[in-house]
């Protein structure tokens, strides 16, 4: 791919586009705002796959565990919402090293789906977790280079003290793997950056709270999580994945603002390091807040 089709390739996407989406749905609450977003969003987005990735916290017993449990997650969203998209089972461990992928069906499905497309007709990689799958996919068909887009909410914000980002230092193998892989790549950052982008409990509960099905569970199971730990004081829950899918959306920077940098290195001690090989990719650097939230609002109560 030539450097004038990359630089396009980085720009918002005009017209309708294909897109697939790689969640670990199960691992937080904003994963399911994220995927319904996508999903309400048809006029512009085509989801044509969801790839439930892998992780590991209190919420799960093993990396595997988590893609499970996020595979279920998925589809109790699509039956809240009566849709149906094909589903594929991602990674059950992190990468070992930057060259041997981990063998899935979200990874098979990937590296084979991507040979329909073309650097000027390019597939939409949203990816909202551990970039297990995707890496393992480029690993297995150089062709991702060439034939998609990656829009990534992984890592922190390039001034923070660190990029220990839960995303990205599971999997900092797979995070080095993208990053290094010459794919347009987009990155929304977590501390610094999408962290503004927060809900609260009154909002919640006037905008969403009994609406519809799917906005109730949103609500009741951001609320629920919430509360199980910050009790009675006052809280704001980050809906950090809802971003990724939004840049797809941004005509105009209506949602946020971002510039072309050179792409950074992240190390294996959660450091970013100067890249002299690395190419041009698209950082975002701020979240319009209330625009967003306003028309996620919106979408959900449809």
């Amino acid at each position: 791919m030539n450097v004038n089709q990359r630089i396009k390739n980085l720009e918002v996407p005009s017209g309708k586009i294909d897109v697939v989406i790689d969640t670990d749905a199960y691992n937080e609450i904003d994963d399911q705002f994220a995927i319904s977003y996508l999903l309400k969003s048809k006029d512009k987005l085509n989801t044509v796959a969801i790839y439930a990735a892998p992780f590991l916290n209190t919420k799960s017993e093993s990396p595997e565990d988590g893609m499970e449990k996020s595979y279920d997650e998925i589809f109790r969203l699509l039956n809240l919402m009566d849709e149906s998209v094909p589903v594929f089972k991602g990674s059950r461990n992190y990468l070992e090293n930057e060259s041997t992928p981990v063998l899935s069906d979200a990874a098979r499905d990937l590296a084979k789906r991507c040979e329909k497309y073309s650097p000027e007709n390019p597939l939409y990689i949203v990816a909202i977790g551990a970039i297990t799958n995707v890496a393992s996919a480029l690993l297995l068909n150089p062709k991702l280079k060439e034939n998609t887009v990656l829009v990534w909410l992984g890592g922190h914000g390039i001034h923070f003290h660190d990029t220990k980002e839960f995303n990205m230092r599971q999997d900092f193998a797979a995070a080095r793997v993208v990053m290094n892989g010459a794919m347009p790549f987009v990155q929304l950052p977590c501390m610094g950056v999408v962290s503004s982008f927060a809900i609260s409990k009154p909002e919640l509960e006037f905008w969403l709270k009994g609406k519809n099905p799917l906005a109730d569970y949103l609500a009741q199971n951001t609320i629920d999580t919430a509360e199980s730990y910050a009790g009675a004081t006052a809280w704001t829950r980050v809906i950090w994945d809802v971003t990724a899918v939004a840049w797809l959306l941004n005509d105009g920077n209506r949602f946020m603002a971002s510039k072309i940098i050179n792409t950074p290195l992240p190390t294996y001690e959660g450091q970013y390091e100067e890249n002299p090989e690395g190419l041009p990719m698209r950082y975002v650097y701020h979240i319009k807040r209330d625009e967003l939230m306003t028309d996620l609002i919106q979408k959900l109560l449809k």
